[in-house]
Formats: structure tokens, sequence, C-alpha cells
């Protein structure tokens, strides 16, 4: 075990609420939602950003200590990758997505350039035994998703907008639903069921008027799966709409791998 200062911190990584200083384990678990510090190898001029817990981009420069979380990634637009089956101090892993996603890259879309190559550091460890110095793996999510989780919306009325891919208009016209929602006088919440973890899309709904918004990051997911979407959504609805209930949900969604 030793201590690291972070240089940013990720997203993802936000339900962790990590201080700068943290300290890191040389034992890495290599499973979705481990929390894990690098040191970046290179410098980009393009898709060169990392999301903060705040919502702020930060440009990332060669040297930086990132704390991220280890996950997969597909998509058709940006970089695509997996989890990595060991890694140790020392390894390399590339940077996924500008929420803090890492993993192994598998392809790269020549508009972006090659990813952030990043020099794995160790696991971030937390403490969660009173009194005791005994260091566990953070993780991004509490207790694991339920995969047969029951949905109820309580009668709240559902609007959900499904596209094939990234980047088709999703999150504009959610953001128009929720805007002319909420100048009709109605309370609206706003969730993002599927994708790869970035909570731009819920703060643009914010932005738009939303009251409450939520993420599948949330639950503990780095990047939703045809396994564990549908689940994800139930529990989403389910959560957003008890009380106090809005008038109205927005979801955006996508189909699932």
């Amino acid at each position: 075990m030793k201590t690291v200062l972070l240089d940013k911190i990720a997203s993802v990584t936000r339900a962790c609420q990590l201080k700068r200083e943290v300290r890191v384990s040389a034992e890495i678990p290599c499973e979705e939602g481990v929390v894990v510090a690098v040191r970046v190898k290179n410098d980009k001029t393009t898709y060169s950003q990392l999301e903060l817990p705040s919502g702020r981009m930060a440009q990332v420069k060669k040297g930086d200590v990132v704390a991220g979380a280890l996950g997969h990634r597909h998509a058709l637009f940006g970089y695509s990758g997996h989890l990595p089956t060991r890694l140790a101090p020392g390894d390399t892993i590339q940077l996924l997505n500008m929420g803090g996603v890492l993993g192994i890259c598998d392809s790269v879309n020549p508009d972006l350039g090659p990813p952030f190559e990043c020099e794995v550091l160790g696991a971030v460890l937390h403490f969660p035994y009173l009194g005791e110095r005994i260091g566990v793996a953070a993780r991004i999510g509490g207790e694991p998703l339920d995969l047969e989780a029951p949905i109820d919306p309580a009668g709240v009325p559902v609007i959900a907008l499904v596209g094939s891919c990234m980047n088709c208009g999703k999150t504009a016209a959610a953001c128009a639903l929720v805007r002319e929602l909420t100048h009709a006088g109605l309370q609206v919440d706003g969730a993002k069921t599927t994708g790869v973890s970035l909570r731009r899309d819920v703060l643009a709904m914010e932005d738009a008027g939303a009251r409450r918004t939520a993420l599948f990051t949330d639950l503990g997911v780095v990047s939703t799966t045809a396994k564990n979407a549908a689940a994800v959504t139930r529990t989403l609805i389910t959560r957003l709409t008890a009380a106090p209930a809005p008038d109205v949900l927005v979801l955006e969604g996508s189909a699932p791998e």
C-alpha cells in the first residue's frame, strides 16, 4: 500500500467521493467498476478531456495521475475496448471515454486519434472498517444490481427516447421534451439508462429544467449490456417515480449491445 496524489478524478468514480490523496494497492481485482489510479503517458489534441465529478471538463496532459474505473466500451464513433483479465502496477491500459472508463482498447476511431495510454499505479483503496487500517479495492457502486428488479412506475407517465447508436440526437430530443414539459408547468425527472459512463447527458437534462436525474452509473454499472440494460431501466424508473413523484419521467436510452 502506498500514497498517491491525484491530479484529476473522473466522473465515473463520483459515488466514491475520492479525495486528492488516496492509498493504492498492487493487488487489482479485474472487475467492472473497480477504481484504479493511472499515470497518463502521452499528450493528445483530440478527445483530450476528462469529465470530473462536478460535470466540468478538464484537459488531460502527459504525466497526470487520474482515478478512473475498469470497464468495457462498445462505441460506433468512439473507442471500443474490453476489461483486462489481469493487471499489475506498471502495466499499460487505455482511457476509453471522457467519463474515465479504463480498459484494453480494441478499436480506434481515426477521427479521434489513438487513446490516452496509461500506466497502472494500483487499485484505489477505501477503508470501510471503523478504526482499522484494512483497505479494500474501491468500487463505483454499493450493492450489486438486481437483474430481477421489478418495475413500478407508480402511475407516472414515462416518455422513452430510444436510438440505434451514439450521436443520433437522443439527448437533444430529451432536453427539448424536458424544456417544453417544464414550461407547461409540469415537474419533470430525467434519466439515461444505457451507454458508457458520462454524466454530460443527464446534466444537460438538468439544464433544460429536470428536477432530478439519474444515470446507470449510480447503480454501479460502468457500461450497459444486453444482460443488465433492462434491469437498469426498471430500477431507475422505480426509483425516480417514487415519492416525491414527478408529473412525468423522460428517459434516454439505446438498443443494448
